[in-house]
């Protein structure tokens, strides 16, 4: 367990890839335009 390895998050991190452990995040302000509305300012 530890950096080796690949199905921790941790080994995710060191090996640059992801998954199940590890998904990928989507910034506010795509998941926004996909909604169809705009942020207020």
């Amino acid at each position: 367990m530890g950096k080796g390895d690949k199905k921790t998050k941790r080994g995710k991190i060191y090996a640059g890839s992801y998954g199940r452990r590890r998904p990928r995040k989507k910034s506010k302000m795509v998941s926004q335009i996909e909604a169809g509305t705009t942020p207020k300012k």
